[in-house]
């Protein structure tokens, strides 16, 4: 009986913190942590309805969840958080870090202003978070450390130097991690989603249908991602089962390329 126990719920007693979880990949990395029996912080930047609306999905799962507003790419603003989600929950077991903007423009027209706020949300962002939960991770001799990054950092794309750095960097970032506190337990690890079924409008991503349908049909398995796919590679990163990988990136892409 415990063993099934274990199997239906393996983060039970855990505690995960996804940033950017109010909607989108986030939002489903919150609920399927939630399925799996792990209490969630549930993280935005502006939009509190939403991510109080998580929040109260996980809570009809049967686990706590908190929801706590933050400006991720502020470091003063990512220690409160974490002080406020340890006050409620103990401890941070598992964090995730989800946040990112895309920008596209011609190498000479990215302004010093423009490079720091692109670091700051889609590298900073997930130093910030990493340096405030792994003392406590260190402590306790466990934990999981994810970053969700993007095929730009490692399939470069002409006027996206500022996004295909910073996404680079999450790994670099996530090696440095599993190198340093792999002795206590905690592993750290790079996602790499393709092209993921998501909220998105022509205003955002022009003509962004047609590509994603072209695109969808030269892959193996003929179809676009969903946030599911990415939450349940999570779940099997953030789980027991993955404590001998650490340090690797993993491209989630449906074969749109290998090697």
């Amino acid at each position: 009986m415990a063993g099934e126990v274990t199997a239906l719920a393996p983060l039970r007693g855990r505690t995960a913190l996804i940033t950017g979880s109010g909607r989108n990949i986030g939002r489903a990395l919150a609920l399927a942590f939630a399925g799996a029996g792990a209490n969630v912080v549930v993280n935005g930047h502006r939009d509190r309805d939403a991510i109080e609306a998580v929040a109260e999905e996980a809570r009809a799962m049967g686990v706590k969840a908190l929801a706590l507003l933050a400006d991720v790419s502020d470091d003063g603003a990512v220690e409160r958080m974490v002080a406020a989600a340890q006050k409620d929950f103990g401890a941070i077991d598992i964090a995730v870090s989800n946040v990112g903007v895309r920008d596209t423009r011609p190498l000479l027209e990215i302004t010093p202003e423009l490079w720091r706020s692109v670091m700051n949300t889609n590298l900073n962002a997930a130093f910030y978070l990493s340096r405030s939960v792994l003392p406590g991770m260190k402590a306790r001799g466990w934990g999981r450390i994810i970053h969700i990054a993007g095929r730009t950092g490692f399939f470069p794309k002409a006027e996206r130097a500022h996004v295909g750095t910073s996404k680079a960097g999450l790994h670099a970032l996530a090696k440095s991690i599993a190198l340093e506190f792999g002795p206590y337990g905690i592993t750290a690890n790079t996602l790499a989603p393709g092209v993921i079924d998501t909220e998105r409008s022509d205003t955002t991503h022009p003509g962004y249908a047609a590509e994603f349908e072209r695109r969808s049909q030269a892959m193996p398995v003929r179809r676009l991602g969903t946030t599911d796919d990415i939450a349940g590679l999570c779940l099997y990163l953030a789980s027991g089962a993955s404590a001998y990988m650490t340090g690797q990136l993993i491209h989630i892409n449906g074969g749109e390329f290998m090697y």
